[in-house]
């Protein structure tokens, strides 16, 4: 096979420990092979293929998006895995990992099994698929090579496709077992059902007069306070590893430690662009738009997240992308279905707030690509570093800010919570493994042409 060398140059080239203002990067045949300042010798250009002008723009590692529902099987009216992950491309995300409630779960191994080949065959950027934890799959779980998987999906939370399951015994019996990282949705459905008793009697006994407004006091902050607590406290008693999920309020950030360090820690957090952009304040504006689960909260709440992320409080940032056609979102907040898509405009969004000095960008680039690879321990990508898989995002930031509307929305549910917000960063182009698939708004490769399953060190 003849090779393949591809040059970028003029490029401001950042990721978490590496900012160089103006460089080049060389890759070939998929992988960084070299990285440097000012511009390259002729030593390097003098054996390229293709030399690709990038001055203006800034290289960072494409997004590893570690938490998203593309529907596919079973829900594939509302999305699949080839439209939301052009949506993914067009994002600078460059890798996903899917949850397992899709219908049937991904609780066997003919259901994980199923999703890697519809994912071989149709999937725009690099995947990977969690295997979802029940009390009758635990030897399966512990028997399995989590090389090609990111870990154990636990639900303590019902939500969109996934049901917890009552009591805890069981989850001890995993701990013990399963050696992989466990990624929690932590919410306690008990304090949720009473939650939704009590606001049903509030509003005259007909849940469909609940309004959406009220979705932060039925998916209330203490039944996330009371399950996080809980994960966390039997994490530590196991000594397991354990990755909490889109964490929504100030007071479980009290149980995780400071410090920008994730590969030091046993138990780390991830929260999500809707509960840094939105607060409760919204839901009458933008109604069941915003309506996800956990909910979002308080203006306080988002406050004190945006903080976490330069403690290192919070580790990374994920989407919980969960796309629902517009009429699943019709009535209040007892029928209304929960998730919004996120995977497009996550990074842009996050970008921007390196602009007023909230966040730079090494720290987004650590947040979104650096520290997921290291929690989950993603083989060769997250970093611009030589020997690395060319995964890269060139994003750019314009004078004439860009409001986002629904009709750019590449997503199969054809609308955004984001319409109407302002970006002045955008993503000029995705690169996935040293293949361009998206460029200026366009999609020029085609699906499985550049995607890899995503390879892990494994346990």
């Amino acid at each position: 096979m003849k090779r393949h060398d591809i040059l970028f140059t003029g490029c401001r080239i950042v990721d978490t420990d590496t900012d160089i203002s103006r460089g080049w990067i060389l890759v070939t045949d998929g992988l960084i092979t070299a990285v440097g300042s000012g511009d390259p010798d002729t030593a390097v250009t003098s054996q390229v293929t293709e030399v690709i002008d990038a001055t203006g723009l800034t290289a960072m590692p494409g997004v590893i998006d570690t938490h998203v529902h593309f529907r596919e099987p079973g829900l594939t009216a509302k999305a699949t895995i080839a439209s939301e992950s052009r949506a993914a491309a067009a994002g600078g995300v460059t890798t996903y990992f899917d949850m397992p409630n899709t219908i049937p779960a991904t609780t066997t191994p003919e259901a994980w099994d199923d999703k890697m080949k519809r994912a071989a065959a149709s999937s725009l950027v690099n995947y990977a698929f969690f295997v979802g934890a029940t009390p009758d799959n635990i030897g399966w779980l512990s028997s399995l090579d989590y090389t090609d998987r990111p870990g154990v999906k636990l639900f303590m939370g019902s939500t969109t496709g996934a049901t917890a399951t009552a009591g805890h015994q069981w989850i001890d019996n995993l701990f013990s077992n399963v050696k992989a990282l466990v990624a929690v949705h932590a919410e306690d459905d008990s304090i949720i059902a009473k939650a939704a008793d009590a606001a049903i009697t509030r509003y005259g006994g007909d849940p469909d007069c609940v309004p959406i407004a009220a979705h932060p006091a039925i998916r209330t902050r203490e039944a996330c306070i009371e399950s996080t607590r809980l994960i966390t406290s039997i994490a530590r008693r196991h000594n397991h590893r354990l990755h909490v999920c889109h964490i929504s309020t100030a007071d479980e950030l009290q149980m995780f430690e400071p410090g920008t360090e994730p590969a030091k820690k046993m138990i780390t957090a991830e929260t999500c662009p809707q509960y840094l952009t939105f607060d409760s304040q919204d839901y009458d504006r933008l109604g069941a738009r915003i309506k996800c689960n956990p909910s979002i909260k308080t203006s306080g709440d988002r406050e004190a997240l945006e903080a976490a992320l330069a403690t290192g409080r919070i580790d990374t940032i994920a989407t919980d992308h969960a796309p629902h056609m517009l009429s699943d979102k019709n009535g209040g907040a007892l029928k209304a279905a929960s998730g919004m898509p996120g995977v497009q405009f996550s990074l842009p969004l996050i970008l921007e707030k390196t602009l007023d000095g909230r966040l730079t960008l090494q720290s987004v680039s650590q947040l979104m690509s650096g520290n997921p690879a290291v929690i989950f321990g993603v083989e060769r990508r997250g970093f611009i570093r030589s020997g690395y898989h060319a995964d890269l995002v060139f994003v750019t930031t314009s004078g004439t800010p860009h409001t986002i509307a629904d009709s750019e929305v590449e997503s199969s549910c054809c609308w955004t919570p984001y319409a109407g917000i302002s970006l002045t960063y955008s993503v000029q182009s995705t690169w996935v493994n040293g293949i361009c698939v998206y460029a200026g708004g366009s999609f020029p490769t085609l699906p499985s042409t550049a995607a890899l399953p995503v390879k892990f060190k494994g346990v």
